[in-house]
């Protein structure tokens, strides 16, 4: 029962919110089978959270719901020494040692240093518009510039190795789907990122099991350019996360999730939300016609995309005592799943919470987490998400083909946007 919720061919097909509504109503905490999924073998299960109040009273409760003790997936990681390694992310810390390692990289982050960006990211979004004027481009391949080529920026990675970025996230992000598991993109490369790439490791274990993609063997690649690009900060530091991390103590295993954090979750929200915002925005014309008209209530309207199209749609704590939850009760150890997708169409906060309304306020939307791990890259994300669409909005835009979906159930993506951007009249 409900196993629908947990199936990656599930979210292919659409985000199943009529699902998220009816169990809001009659079950807003649900208990959650894991089947096998192609090579993957079951879960143990989890309880999922749909409500709005109880999603944020989740996440806001580190010592009840724990991101330390199973990590922050719905899928266990295979082996121990694997949880040990996925242990040392910031984001599968509570605090205190969270509040330690956010602080190391905080400094990049704050609305000041933003600013500072703000104009290198319109200049790069207004190119990346003007080159697909007038052309068929697949929007989804568009967009995903803009997020990695910022995060090349701030983390110091040379230009010629940023698309490195983008085929390490779609091989973390997607591979419950076939077509991103195993996606290699990179046409140019330094010296030091060839010498890399020699260690991507197989995808499958000898026996034809799959190799969880969070561990440290999925990533011997991903590691050893962390390393090598390291080795260069030190000799030559900068002002950039990288340098940051170095100065800051990290230890070797935190280093390098430090780092899969940045060049994975750094690019991938974004490679996901804003062709979700574009999509979403086709899909209600009127709401489209009414931003072009008035560019002003930009803003509001990237707010609104966000709560409509959550670029990540669950994030996984676990129980750390007996408790209960809206009258279920829980078990200590057990995995607790919280559904922002769900949460973000909560009619008891969102009147009319399935009408897209560029001009919505209040908009209190959980697309970035809440709590001590309120996503630390939020303000930098808004700050491009607005960028790429003031550069769009002077410009006609038509559908050329159909969207395709990411096989996924936990970010909420866009494989393929057939687009036509058309020269302002």
């Amino acid at each position: 029962m409900h196993e629908e919720i947990f199936l990656p061919s599930t979210y292919a097909a659409g985000v199943p919110y009529a699902a998220f509504r009816k169990l809001r109503a009659e079950s807003p905490v649900a208990w959650i089978p894991e089947p096998a999924v192609g090579l993957w073998p079951p879960g143990t299960g989890y309880w999922a959270v749909f409500s709005h109040a109880d999603v944020k009273h989740v996440l806001r409760s580190p010592d009840l719901f724990s991101s330390h003790l199973g990590a922050t997936q719905i899928r266990d990681p295979d082996t121990p020494e694997d949880l040990d390694f996925v242990r040392a992310m910031m984001l599968n810390q509570d605090p205190p040692s969270h509040s330690r390692l956010r602080r190391i990289v905080a400094a990049a982050f704050t609305p000041r240093a933003v600013r500072a960006l703000e104009e290198t990211i319109e200049t790069r979004a207004r190119t990346l518009i003007a080159s697909a004027v007038g052309h068929d481009t697949d929007f989804v391949e568009l967009a995903a510039d803009l997020p990695v080529w910022t995060l090349a920026h701030i983390m110091g990675v040379p230009e010629t190795d940023r698309r490195l970025l983008y085929d390490w996230a779609s091989r973390v992000i997607g591979y419950q789907d076939d077509e991103y598991a195993d996606l290699s993109t990179t046409t140019s490369m330094s010296p030091m990122a060839r010498e890399a790439t020699r260690r991507k490791p197989s995808t499958t274990h000898p026996d034809g099991r799959p190799v969880n993609p969070r561990s440290a063997a999925a990533l011997a690649d991903m590691f050893a350019y962390a390393h090598a690009l390291a080795a260069v900060k030190k000799k030559r530091p900068t002002d950039d996360i990288m340098s940051r991390m170095l100065e800051g103590g990290l230890t070797g295993h935190e280093f390098e999730n430090m780092f899969f954090l940045f060049a994975v979750a750094g690019n991938e929200t974004l490679r996901n939300g804003i062709p979700g915002g574009l999509l979403t925005l086709l899909d209600h014309p009127a709401e489209l016609a009414r931003l072009r008209a008035d560019p002003s209530l930009l803003p509001s309207a990237v707010e609104e995309m966000l709560r409509f199209w959550p670029p990540v749609m669950d994030f996984r704590r676990t129980a750390t005592t007996d408790l209960t939850l809206s009258d279920r009760p829980i078990r200590a150890g057990q995995k607790v799943v919280v559904y922002h997708a769900s949460a973000n169409r909560d009619e008891t906060v969102f009147p009319d919470p399935d009408r897209f309304d560029i001009t919505r306020a209040p908009n209190d939307h959980v697309s970035f987490g809440f709590g001590p791990h309120y996503c630390l890259g939020a303000h930098l994300a808004r700050t491009q998400m607005r960028a790429l669409f003031r550069a769009l909005l002077p410009h006609p835009v038509e559908r050329t083909g159909t969207p395709v979906r990411l096989a996924s159930n936990f970010q909420n993506g866009l494989k393929h946007l057939p687009v036509r951007l058309t020269p302002t009249p």
